[in-house]
Formats: C-alpha cells, structure tokens, sequence
C-alpha cells in the first residue's frame, strides 16, 4: 500500500508517529478538514496534470482552484488532470491518497502561492484516510518541491 511507502518515507526522516490515521475517509478536502478538524483550506490538496512525458503534482491549499491561464504560462501546456486509473501506477498512491511523498521518478512535486497563507497545513500520507500536519517548512523539506509557484485562484 502507497501509506506503507509513506510510513517508510517518514520512518527514516523520523517523523513516522506524526501520520494521522482516521476511521472514516479523508479522501475529499471536506471529509480531510472534518477529520482532521480544521479548516478545508488547510488541507494540502495534491494536484496531478500531465506535463509533456512527466507528472506534475501541484500541491495546493484546500480552497484554490487550477488557474488555467496560469498554468499555461508556467507549464506552457494545457492543464489535463490525470485520470483516476493513471494515478496509481504514475505517481504510486491512488486518487484520495495522492501527496507529493514517496512518489514515482517520473513526477515533479511543485508547491502552489496558495499555501503561504497558513503556518500549518495537512496533506494526505498515500491512502484515502491519512494524513500529516506539517508546517510549510517541512513540507518544503519533505516533499522535495522544483519549485512554488502561482498557479491557482481563491475564492
């Protein structure tokens, strides 16, 4: 399971015990913010598109929205979300569970303007009722960003 990949991850940054594991799903930003107990916006949101041969994995606040022109201008491509059967077998955790760890090689994690607003956000930890509280400097540290960037809007 892709939460096993993570937990591994995460054992030799020891950060391990900090996974939150739920009873119920966590596989939306609504049922991630009512179980971990805290604003949507605050959920960490990882993102999938194709990017010519690779997979960018744009994490974003729970709130924003893909700006399509944006993306256009950054990526210089349109924006096409990967479909649920190709989430799996090119990033290595299934739609629910998607976040920018122990990922596949062939996928560049990017960390949306978004998430500034926040000391602390929650991304999912590879399965559909995990998560982790990170500050934005361990998710830098973590995920291995190429870069932030401004890609999204807000409501």
């Amino acid at each position: 399971m892709a939460i096993e990949r993570v937990r591994a991850y995460f054992a030799e940054q020891g950060i391990a015990e900090r996974i939150l594991e739920f009873e119920t799903s966590s596989a939306t930003v609504e049922l991630a913010a009512a179980a971990v107990g805290c604003e949507p916006e605050r959920i960490a949101k990882t993102l999938s598109f194709h990017v010519g041969e690779r997979v960018a994995l744009i994490v974003a606040a729970g709130d924003a929205r893909i700006d399509n022109p944006k993306f256009k201008a950054q990526f210089h491509t349109k924006a096409k979300m990967l479909s649920a059967a190709e989430a799996e077998p090119l990033i290595g955790h299934a739609v629910g569970g998607v976040c920018p760890f122990a990922v596949n090689d062939g996928c560049d994690v990017y960390l949306d303007e978004s998430l500034r607003r926040f000391d602390t956000v929650y991304p999912a930890c590879g399965s559909a009722n995990s998560a982790i509280g990170l500050t934005l400097e361990e998710l830098e540290r973590y995920a291995h960003p190429v870069a932030w960037i401004d890609v999204c809007k807000l409501p």
